[in-house]
């Protein structure tokens, strides 16, 4: 395949489709609309690949549990409203450890908010949206080729790890086109290994606590702490094997930059004069590399696009304070970078004096 012009929706299809997705369900919901599109292209040249689009996303979460437990490979994706009304379905796709992958790609919330600007106010929702406790997995590219990239490795893990993983973008991040050569990425594609239903034996499925035998648990608490320990212990151990994250611009700073997503690539004329540390594995939080790297800065900036969510995950990791620099109501841009970056008497000389110029 030669270099060619793509979108950040459209890779997240073809990605997909690397890792031996052959199933979509979803609801058209603005900025992840092209996803559902490009799916809906695909299957009407590609009978091995389903696409059923649902009633709403709701129904979208269950149906691609449902192929999956029925052995395809599957995902959906969503956006905002969306994926708040996917959060029961992503809670029972841990409780019954199913292996599909969730797509948000973000915009301005609450509720409707601003259906077509970018914005990063899901960060936690992915973490903590779901009833009860859980351990997820959620990647985050920040440009056009890792939306292929990071596609691959969300449905490795899920996987390996027998659990729903979430791949994040945003507004930007999802119409953002650019020119890739898609062959030059080679990711390894783990292969389903979950039996699918109907093959020859009795398996339960069911949101209550239950013994393997399927007998309820619903008041031994032994058992449900057996059972929880067992899950997150095999998500943490997979999602070791994905600690992706990126350190570099000045590391010789005395200022660390914290940014991912979008932000990071419209941060970028900042790589001069500070440090930056982008995490690709939001969650888990990738505390380890994030202490020893932090440890070398006298400050840290986290510029993300929602009220200091991450943030507060980076300042409870590291027992620090940090800066923020928050990008709202869909103004993420260089000049809210710099006014934010201004307003905490951190903006360069070099970038102010080019701003008023």
């Amino acid at each position: 395949m030669a270099k060619r012009l793509l979108q950040g929706n459209e890779a997240v299809l073809l990605g997909a489709v690397k890792a031996g997705a052959t199933y979509f369900a979803g609801y058209p919901i603005s900025p992840s609309s092209e996803i559902l599109m490009a799916a809906s292209v695909y299957a009407a040249s590609h009978p091995e690949f389903r696409f059923l689009q649902e009633e709403d996303e709701i129904a979208s979460a269950n149906a691609i549990i449902g192929a999956s437990l029925a052995g395809a490979k599957s995902f959906t994706a969503t956006s905002g409203p969306g994926f708040s009304l996917m959060q029961e379905a992503i809670g029972y796709a841990h409780k019954l450890r199913v292996p599909t992958v969730f797509v948000d790609v973000q915009r301005v919330g609450p509720a409707t908010g601003m259906p077509t600007m970018p914005g990063q106010g899901d960060i936690l929702q992915t973490r903590y949206g779901s009833s009860g406790d859980y351990t997820s997995i959620v990647f985050y590219p920040s440009s056009v080729a890792e939306c292929y990239e990071y596609t691959i490795h969300a449905f490795n893990c899920a996987e390996e790890s027998e659990s729903p993983v979430i791949l994040l973008s945003d507004a930007f991040l999802g119409h953002l086109n650019e020119v890739v050569d898609l062959d030059t990425i080679q990711v390894p594609v783990v292969p389903r290994t979950l039996e699918p239903l109907a093959s020859g034996h009795t398996r339960l499925f069911s949101g209550v606590a239950t013994y393997p035998d399927g007998e309820p648990a619903t008041a031994d608490g032994d058992e449900f702490i057996r059972q929880y320990e067992e899950s997150k212990a095999l998500r943490l151990q997979v999602a070791e094997r994905y600690a992706f994250y990126e350190y570099g611009w000045n590391k010789d700073s005395d200022t660390l930059v914290i940014a991912f997503g979008i932000t990071r690539r419209i941060a970028q004329p900042l790589a001069p004069y500070f440090a930056l540390f982008r995490p690709i594995r939001i969650w888990p939080v990738l505390q380890d590399q994030l202490r020893e790297i932090a440890a070398r800065y006298k400050r840290l900036v986290v510029i993300e696009g929602s009220d200091g969510q991450y943030a507060s995950v980076v300042e409870r990791v590291l027992y620090r304070d940090v800066y923020r620099v928050p990008l709202l109501g869909g103004r993420m841009s260089l000049e809210a970078v710099r006014e934010g970056l201004d307003r905490i008497g951190l903006l360069p000389r070099e970038l102010a004096e080019t701003a008023v110029s």
